[in-house]
């Protein structure tokens, strides 16, 4: 590779980092980012960059999200793997709490195994047993991805880069051992107000939420970032995702784990013109 390379890839990392940022502060969606950057390798050099301005800000990292676990949907965008992204505690929702209007671009929610990690996982390569041995507990979880990415265009180069099409997060408040539940078979109901909007099963997520886990712990070493103790690890949806309106209320019921729910807050109204003052006469 050229020095010319080199400084035009960092350039081009540089502004689609920028491109992303300029989104998530304005709460305006911007174009795709894949003319400036090409491959998964410079998309998570962007990644990292937009966590690195993030945290400078002040912003904590709890853990990570799995993405693309979906063997549907990786056709539909041509790979063959996961993705994955940040989670920082600002993203996380109390469970049955309400998210702002406009708090996710774009919203789309999922229903989704949350592990919670109690011992560090830094192998190049890890077995089942080191991930069992690792996971305090789990939880039912409710993704709300959200894209500063205009209109879902997007690519894996786009998504990766946009942290893996990042919103909050909300997690239930029954720990359950892994011991206590077969999350292969685990069946999945999502309503919205009551109304069935999404089903699934463990099995939906790379076969079982721990082979999703499992490629994440891997691939987080191999970046130089390993899942630490306390983490969160969002495995990925086990159904098709639904598209929140304001006013709705979603709940999901995981069997063996319970429920989690979440509302979406109505847009606010229009504040009424002020009437023109009256001149003195």
């Amino acid at each position: 590779m050229t020095e010319t390379t080199r400084t035009i890839t960092a350039d081009g990392v540089q502004a689609a980092a920028d491109r992303i940022l300029g989104a998530h502060a304005s709460g305006t969606p911007c174009a795709p980012v894949r003319d400036l950057i090409d491959g998964a390798d410079a998309a998570y050099a962007v990644q990292r960059r937009v966590a690195e301005v993030w945290l400078a800000g002040g912003r904590r990292l709890v853990g990570h999200k799995i993405g693309l676990t979906s063997r549907a949907v990786q056709r539909q965008l041509g790979v063959d793997t996961p993705d994955c992204g940040a989670l920082f505690a600002d993203m996380a929702v109390p469970d049955g709490a309400e998210i702002p209007a406009g708090a996710v671009l774009q919203p789309r929610a999922e229903a989704e195994v949350a592990l919670v990690l109690d011992r560090d996982l830094t192998h190049e390569r890890h077995t089942v047993a080191d991930l069992i041995r690792a996971t305090a507990f789990a939880l039912p979880a409710i993704e709300v991805a959200g894209s500063r990415i205009r209109d879902w265009d997007i690519t894996l180069v786009d998504t990766v880069a946009d942290n893996a099409s990042s919103g909050v997060y909300v997690l239930g408040n029954r720990p359950v051992r892994l011991a206590d539940v077969d999350l292969r078979m685990c069946g999945m109901v999502l309503e919205r107000r009551g109304e069935q909007v999404s089903t699934g099963t463990g099995a939906a997520c790379l076969g079982h939420p721990l082979n999703a886990a499992l490629w994440l712990a891997d691939h987080l070493v191999a970046q130089g970032t390993p899942l630490r103790a306390g983490d969160t690890v969002l495995t990925g949806a086990l159904g098709p995702m639904v598209v929140p309106a304001p006013g709705d209320v979603l709940e999901a019921r995981i069997d063996g784990l319970g429920d989690v729910r979440v509302a979406f807050a109505e847009e606010p109204a229009d504040e009424p013109a002020e009437e023109p003052a009256e001149e003195a006469p």
